[in-house]
């Protein structure tokens, strides 16, 4: 038989707890285990602590149970640290996430799904109800808690979702659910303990503005979930926002905008807040500010003597100048438009006149631009003043630009190639590099044209795509990496 002293120890208030016999288990009450030391008889480093206390809470004598085992340098599950994480639902957002994507997976393959919101009761990872057993493994290994649940919700309009996962006790057990819980301890204290190798302690909290309903949003959902795996690596705990969580923003560290920005929409506000607040935020205003506005670009370019294609501002009386100054084709553009919205393509001086009527209903400028065709356009990711990606981005088929927004359905995009900054011309990075240094400090995505005339910078763009398998597809996950680094750094200066 095995010496007591190399048995698992398991902590509760009151001997009478433990829903299942004693043998192979070392019982002890936690009021002892706080006040002697000694009582386990375990020399430091060896002893194995399962803390199923009643009162886990926040100075409580449960937790303090946990806080000690780790000085003295006891294996205790939960850990201080998983305590307060579920306490605190912004730190443990991000485990919450990776059960959601594990949960609509099982979802799927059931034949009858469930048509009112349902509880998952996790005991050391294991569930009675088998269809979800992973669900059950990934909370355990995210939460490292002995008896958990995950409360599901259904919503009319997105279906289920996890609401929250919560920390249960011994004294919150139903009889029905003593018989499984005692079998799913008797078969974690068999196993080999091993430390998890889980996220880091959360250090620092990222908030990520975004619109679910946004057609072409800057990133798609893939990776934001990389990002915010990768972040709970990094110890930086992500959490997606929405815009109806404006009140909530002075709660995160640093805040990331991934909605399509501009002036008169939402992303301004968020902008100008966490600035207000010292808060790091990428897009900054003045990003915003300057990049939103083609105007605005075409003349700092011009002023800094970086090559573009010939550019005319113009008003309404303007037209006769940008016939005899580019000519025809000629591409017109409104100063706020993204993802080739409100680029149009003159052919004539009828098309010329249609065309720009349109627009100035909108705006009292407007940009003429020599139009310069070429297979592809070259974007350079750029952070901090540093190349991140280059990827080359195809015309859409049949057209003249990347989005062929007057394709039926949905808008098309052309096939993009992704290469490392170092297989890329040094002319094109260093454009690159020379015009997004002129909107600030960042991270900024510089669209240029190359032909045998040279490299021309055709816009900066504040809030350029990150997509999973295209800006990515070359760093993968060390471009997240990279960007989360840049917002410790911003954090940690202030």
């Amino acid at each position: 038989m095995r010496s007591s002293t190399h048995l698992p120890i398991v902590l509760v208030d009151r001997l009478a707890d433990l829903p299942t016999p004693s043998e192979g288990l070392q019982v002890i009450r936690t009021r002892d285990y706080l006040t002697d030391p000694n009582r386990t008889g375990a020399p430091s480093g060896s002893a194995r602590i399962i803390n199923l206390s009643r009162d886990l809470v926040y100075l409580g004598q449960g937790y303090y149970a946990s806080l000690l085992a780790e000085a003295r340098g006891h294996r205790v599950l939960p850990s201080a640290a998983a305590i307060l994480m579920l306490k605190d639902r912004g730190r443990s957002w991000s485990g919450i996430r990776a059960i959601e994507r594990v949960l609509v997976r099982a979802l799927s393959r059931i034949k009858d799904t469930p048509e009112a919101s349902f509880s998952i009761d996790v005991y050391f990872g294991r569930t009675e109800d088998k269809r979800f057993a992973r669900v059950g493994r990934e909370s355990f290994d995210r939460f490292r808690t002995p008896i958990l649940r995950i409360q599901v919700t259904l919503d009319p309009n997105w279906g289920f979702y996890v609401k929250g996962v919560y920390a249960r006790t011994l004294d919150d057990l139903r009889e029905d659910e003593r018989a499984p819980f005692a079998a799913a301890l008797e078969a974690y204290t068999r196993r080999t303990w091993r430390m998890p190798k889980g996220p880091r302690p959360v250090r620092y909290t990222l908030a990520v503005l975004y619109d679910p309903k946004e057609a072409m949003p800057p990133s798609d959902p893939k990776a934001l979930d990389t990002l915010t795996r990768v972040g709970a690596s990094m110890g930086v705990a992500v959490e997606l926002i929405k815009t109806k969580d404006f009140p909530r923003l002075l709660e995160f560290d640093a805040l990331f905008i991934r909605m399509t920005t501009a002036l008169d929409n939402p992303t301004w506000r968020f902008a100008r807040k966490a600035e207000d607040e010292g808060m790091p935020v990428i897009d900054d205003p003045t990003s915003i500010l300057r990049c939103t506005n083609k105007v605005f670009l075409a003349e700092t370019l011009k002023a800094n003597r970086i090559p573009a294609p010939h550019n005319l501002i113009l008003d309404q009386r303007g037209l006769e100048r940008a016939v005899d100054e580019i000519g025809f084709p000629m591409v017109l553009k409104i100063p706020d438009g993204s993802f080739s919205r409100g680029v149009l393509k003159a052919e004539d001086p009828a098309s010329l006149k249609h065309i720009a009527k349109t627009l100035f209903a909108d705006s009292d400028l407007i940009l003429a631009q020599e139009f310069m065709p070429t297979t592809f356009d070259w974007r350079v990711g750029v952070l901090d003043g540093v190349p991140l990606f280059v990827s080359q981005y195809e015309m859409a088929p049949k057209h003249w630009q990347i989005y062929n927004h007057n394709a039926r359905g949905r808008a098309k995009a052309g096939g993009f190639t992704t290469l490392t900054v170092e297989d890329t011309p040094s002319e094109v990075i260093d454009m690159a590099v020379r015009a997004a240094s002129l909107m600030g400090v960042g991270l900024y995505g510089v669209d240029l044209k190359q032909n045998d005339r040279g490299v021309f910078v055709v816009e900066v763009n504040d809030n350029p795509n990150i997509d999973s398998g295209v800006e990515d597809k070359v760093l993968k996950d060390a471009l997240y990496r990279t960007l989360l680094d840049s917002f410790v750094r911003r954090i940690e200066a202030r």
